[in-house]
């Protein structure tokens, strides 16, 4: 019998990206392409087929080998029925649109979707920061804030399949407009967006920053992580300021987390907390512990960052589509 393998999917707003991956997660090939959201769907659903085709080639295997494919996708989907249906980030022509019965009528193997957060928090599960833990909750810092729950072992997904929001818990009742339209959630003050944001106002507000001179030699004009590293090392004041802020608050919505479930992991991503590595994560655990109910057995509660990195979604999406296909049998 030939060998099987598995494929995972993260699609994003800008980027896809596809894996072709053996059962125990060993990336064996992978292709990388534009989103091109603005094109709409039917666009981009070719785009997937052909990268999903790309990656397998590249492991050196046929479509006839691949057991079962996952796709990590933002936005409210029926995971079950494997529908998204709203999707902000890609468009209009995603409302309603069954997915994974598409791309499986089009590569052959079952197509299993799963929210992109709580993909990652699979990914990090079962091959990452949660190996050998029982309970985790993973939280990807980005434009937004994100969260993916596992506990008991499992994926919790909630009655609506909206549980792990935690970038929408209210921190600070009149605290600035989110995304969402509400006031003070974690998003508004602890996001990359709330970072740029408040690292813009300051220096609008006249405050000294190097932040205007790095992004102009980096000839982006973008606050990236890059540049805030950067001007961290350079005691840059705003910057420190901000920063500060922000990882206050992630470390208030840690500890409302462990307050409410005590697990034993929680595992910070994004590309801020990568980039930064402990010097954003020790601030963040200090006002945790801070605020944790429970003062006993601190230690047992381990915050950490992600050890997949960016192929945390793509390596969820296939152990989750593993996952699901051992349950359909």
């Amino acid at each position: 019998m030939a060998k099987k393998i598995l494929v995972g999917i993260d699609l994003g707003g800008t980027s896809l990206l596809a894996v072709a991956t053996s059962r125990k997660g060993k990336i064996l090939g992978r292709h990388k392409r534009k989103t091109y959201a603005e094109e709409g769907a039917s666009a981009v659903l070719k785009r997937i087929e052909h990268t999903v085709r790309d990656a397998v080639h590249k492991a050196g295997y046929k479509l006839s080998n691949v057991r079962a494919i996952g796709i990590g996708a933002p936005g409210p989907l029926d995971p079950k029925a494997g529908v998204i249906l709203h999707a902000p980030n890609l468009g209009p022509t995603w409302n309603d649109l069954p997915l994974a019965a598409h791309l499986s009528k089009s590569l052959g193997p079952p197509v299993y979707l799963g929210n992109d957060v709580n993909v990652g928090a699979i990914g990090e599960h079962a091959l990452g920061a949660g190996r050998g833990f029982k309970n985790l909750v993973a939280i990807f810092v980005g434009t937004g804030i994100g969260g993916g729950l596992i506990l008991n072992g499992r994926l919790y997904r909630g009655v609506r399949y909206t549980a792990g929001e935690v970038g929408h818990m209210v921190l600070k009742a009149d605290g600035p407009v989110c995304g969402c339209g509400k006031h003070g959630c974690a998003e508004a003050l602890a996001s990359r967006t709330a970072i740029e944001r408040d690292i813009r106002a300051e220096i609008e507000a006249g405050r000294e920053s190097v932040v205007p001179s790095l992004m102009k030699a980096s000839g982006r004009d973008m606050i990236t992580s890059s540049v805030i590293e950067q001007a961290l090392d350079r005691d840059d004041p705003v910057v420190s300021k901000v920063m500060a802020a922000a990882e206050y608050y992630a470390g208030l919505m840690v500890a409302n987390i462990v307050n409410l479930l005590d697990p034993e992991v929680v595992v910070l991503g994004g590309g801020v907390v990568e980039r930064l590595g402990e010097r954003y994560l020790e601030p963040v655990r200090v006002t945790a512990e801070r605020y944790y109910l429970n003062q006993k057995d601190r230690s047992k509660i381990h915050v950490v960052a992600t050890q997949l990195g960016g192929n945390a979604g793509v390596l969820g999406a296939a152990m989750m589509a593993n996952q699901r296909w051992k349950q359909s049998r």
